[in-house]
């Protein structure tokens, strides 16, 4: 079993790996639309939201392996807060309140698989005590 460190580091990427290939799948329906001219235009402060986003689950598979433990689990804890809300309200909420979502049958698996893996890197860096169970080599 590996240490919470390499655990944590390894949900990120899963999580990561997952927010990217929706994205592709996003494109390909875009890109495959009769008219591209009709194809969503998204404004700069929406790239960038989406940029600075993305980057949390990139600067967090290192941070797993680097940070001090304290600062390691808040850090779990927040960021994995952050990127759920975020996936969570974008994906389920408007379709609640009767608007209309895009959202692929697809891209709706994609953001359920990723909503589960942060939601484990939340409840394991929760539970994280400061004590490692010793390895046997």
């Amino acid at each position: 079993m590996p240490e919470i460190r390499e655990r944590l580091s390894l949900l990120w990427l899963f999580a990561l790996l997952n927010y990217l290939y929706a994205d592709v799948i996003a494109l390909f329906v875009i890109v495959d639309s009769p008219n591209l001219s009709e194809a969503p235009h998204l404004p700069g402060w929406v790239l960038m939201g989406s940029v600075i986003l993305m980057e949390i689950p990139i600067a967090m598979i290192l941070a797993c392996r680097f940070l001090p433990w304290r600062a390691n689990r808040l850090a779990n804890i927040i960021a994995g807060s952050v990127v759920t809300l975020i996936n969570a309200s974008v994906t389920y909420l408007p379709p609640l309140f009767g608007e209309h979502t895009p959202a692929l049958p697809e891209y709706l698996l994609f953001a359920t698989v990723e909503t589960v893996a942060t939601s484990i890197i939340i409840w394991q860096a929760w539970t994280w005590s400061r004590v490692e169970p010793a390895r046997i080599s």
